[in-house]
């Protein structure tokens, strides 16, 4: 049986809402790469009695680490360590090295301020110097120690700002308690597929009849979902079942070659990145606010092929700023093949572009007609080489939706252009 572990994630802001947990992920994802299995993530409000039911349901689950965020400032309201301690049944103690150490990081902290009693100071976050007895201690990257509490399970309490957590974490990895803790761990592979233009409903269809005729299929640990108009499979493994895996991936290969765009966990958006390598994009867009251009910046030296993007609402916007012929919008109206065409263009001469991706479309609430109803977005891609790329499509949901679902549509359009185009993504 692998190692199990859980994960505590206290604090009444992040149970409310007010916060979001950027803890829990992140540790779940180191938990992982090490080859333990994670059980559970739980957030409870700063309440001892709540603290510790989440460390007693944890226990009788039968997992063999417990990590716990956040409680471990000098206030009241942190007593993750002081409730750790009475689940272990180990008495807190003063540690005076530790004491010394948050004394100097204090001194550090306050040299700027004026007019600050020290000692007072110092008294409230000597609280933080108290550790359960025989507990390893984790040096503070902020004035918070970190603590690993042996036992059955080992807990290992770590402090609630990402920043701090993260940095303390090789440190709580090293400790020799959190290594017995983790002895029997074993390997994991995680392995993401991307597919465009499935149904979600379609991929069970495929995973159901792969339960059938892929032996080991059952040793699949297989999660899916739909993210921005894409369905993600995420599956993890242990090293025996690599053949079930590959099997799995024939099938779906045979099923949906054509819409599997990444088999590596790679993003539509970093796939196009590296297909524009060397050239220069514009973007023209209405219906979408700019978050097509938004997504092709959101990348790493995005400012070496984004030439500029225009947001054009206003059909006055459209003529002004891109050129666009009035007399297209009167025959045809905003949404349109035409018009859709016409801003491509103009992004181009606009941006001085070599590549254009444009978008107009009706993405509601109000503004639909029978003709043209809310959804219906017009696409269009434009390369200096003379390709132009047209597409039009229906889309479902509230304008949020909308405008997400044409963002990825028109970046997945692109990409198939610029392959069509110019060849693989193999490097």
């Amino acid at each position: 049986m692998s190692v199990r572990a859980g994960i505590v994630v206290t604090g009444t802001e992040v149970l409310t809402g007010r916060v979001a947990d950027l803890n829990g992920p992140w540790v779940a994802d180191r938990l992982l790469e090490l080859g333990v299995e994670l059980a559970h993530i739980t957030i409870c409000g700063d309440r001892a009695a709540d603290i510790e039911a989440q460390l007693r349901f944890l226990a009788a689950e039968g997992v063999d680490l417990i990590v716990t965020t956040g409680g471990l400032g000098p206030t009241a309201d942190d007593m993750t360590v002081q409730t750790v301690a009475d689940f272990a049944g180990r008495d807190l103690v003063l540690d005076t090295a530790l004491e010394a150490k948050i004394a100097a990081i204090l001194k550090s902290l306050m040299a700027r301020f004026t007019g600050v009693d020290f000692e007072a100071v110092m008294a409230a976050n000597r609280k933080q110097a108290m550790v359960p007895l025989g507990a390893d201690v984790l040096d503070p990257v902020g004035t918070a120690p970190g603590v690993v509490v042996p036992g059955t399970p080992t807990v290992l309490v770590l402090p609630g700002p990402p920043r701090e957590l993260q940095a303390m974490w090789p440190a709580a990895m090293a400790s020799a308690v959190v290594q017995q803790a983790i002895a029997g761990r074993t390997v994991y592979h995680q392995e993401t597929v991307r597919i465009f233009g499935l149904p979600e409903s379609g991929l069970a269809e495929t995973l159901r009849e792969a339960e059938g005729v892929v032996a080991g299929f059952a040793d699949l640990e297989i999660t899916t979902c739909l993210r921005r108009g894409e369905v993600e499979m995420v599956t993890r493994y242990e090293p025996h079942s690599a053949e079930a895996y590959r099997r799995l991936m024939a099938l779906m290969r045979e099923r949906h070659g054509s819409m599997i765009f990444s088999e590596d966990g790679s993003l539509v958006d970093d796939q196009v990145a590296r297909l524009l390598g060397g050239r220069r994009i514009a973007t023209a867009e209405s219906c979408t606010a700019g978050l097509l251009a938004a997504r092709l910046t959101d990348r790493p030296g995005s400012s070496a092929y984004v030439a500029g993007g225009v947001v054009a609402y206003a059909n006055q916007a459209k003529i002004d700023l891109l050129g666009v012929d009035p007399a297209l919008i009167e025959a045809h109206g905003a949404v349109s093949q035409e018009v859709a065409e016409a801003m491509a263009l103009g992004a181009v001469e606009r941006f001085g572009a070599d590549t254009a991706v444009a978008i107009t479309g009706v993405a509601g609430p109000d503004g639909g007609t029978p003709e043209k109803p809310v959804g219906t977005v017009w696409f269009c891609v434009r390369l200096a080489e003379g390709v132009t790329v047209i597409r039009s499509l229906q889309l479902p949901g509230a304008r949020p939706d909308v405008r997400e679902r044409s963002t990825t549509v028109a970046m997945h359009l692109l990409r198939r252009t610029l392959l069509d185009e110019f060849g693989s993504l193999t490097t």
